[in-house]
């Protein structure tokens, strides 16, 4: 993960940050590897291999944004269909970044987690993602989060059979159950739920990515595929997401209401110190 960002990049980086308003958490659904490599008569494989490249760029730009969390749909439950050659070598590309990229996201302080059933996984895929974890633990810079073997559908199901356990050995009771304990059940229950998702590729779907926690992520769609998409691209869906009035429910005038009635408060709490 050396820097691989130009001076312009890096400039664009500062000036979107100083404009305030950025993201906590970005979750992104990296689509287009194996379109990208169709359209240039490549094997499927070559398209996986660019898209690392993509990976680099994008965590790099959000590092420099003060992004906290970065969650990327690495590879779904649904990917196990995949041609068995395919999935075979998605495996080793997923060992062999590992490898070569853990000491340089823990020289920059980036945390590596991860959510999904990661046991389905082969082993050296488990060894090599335990490995990274536990060295990059103590990083606080940002954390990047690849969702492997993970589904919304999968992750929901497990969360509701723990639930069902927990009350049926007395630990819980039913109408104790709301949407906070549920957020606690899921595998992302240590990460806010996600301000902006990104999906490359321009497919118009979510592909059962983080069902439960994008319930008000505002939503870009990139038609360009995962291989192309680089930092200016990010940059570009960071500041669309900052021209976006985020109402939860709520309309502007509520909004306009609550943030008065915050700066009011704002100010009393500081004549009282002064």
């Amino acid at each position: 993960m050396a820097a691989r960002l130009n001076t312009k990049e890096i400039r664009l980086i500062e000036e979107t940050k100083a404009k305030g308003n950025i993201p906590r958490h970005i979750a992104i659904i990296m689509d287009g590897n194996g379109r990208w490599a169709k359209k240039r008569n490549l094997p499927r494989v070559a398209g996986h291999q660019k898209g690392v490249d993509s990976v680099r760029a994008v965590v790099e730009t959000c590092v420099g944004l003060g992004v906290k969390f970065l969650t990327l749909y690495t590879f779904s439950t649904e990917n196990w269909k995949r041609p068995k050659d395919e999935v075979s070598m998605l495996m080793r590309l997923i060992v062999r970044s590992l490898q070569n990229e853990t000491d340089e996201l823990n020289s920059n302080k980036i945390r590596l987690t991860t959510i999904g059933d990661v046991k389905s996984l082969p082993e050296i895929v488990q060894n090599e993602l335990q490995q990274a974890v536990n060295k990059t633990s103590s990083n606080t810079k940002m954390t990047l989060n690849l969702a492997l073997s993970y589904s919304g559908r999968w992750e929901l199901v497990e969360a509701v059979k723990n639930i069902t356990a927990q009350v049926e050995s007395g630990i819980l009771k039913t109408d104790e159950i709301s949407e906070e304990l549920v957020s606690k059940f899921l595998t992302t229950s240590e990460v806010p739920d996600p301000d902006l998702l990104i999906r490359s590729g321009g497919e118009l779907r979510i592909s059962n990515f983080l069902l439960w926690q994008i319930a008000y992520a505002e939503i870009f769609v990139s038609d360009l595929l995962w291989p192309e998409f680089r930092s200016k691209h990010l940059i570009a869906a960071v500041k669309d997401y900052q021209q976006r009035e985020r109402r939860f429910g709520l309309v502007s005038e509520q909004l306009s209401d609550n943030l008065e009635k915050n700066n009011n408060n704002a100010n009393t709490h500081s004549k009282q110190l002064a």
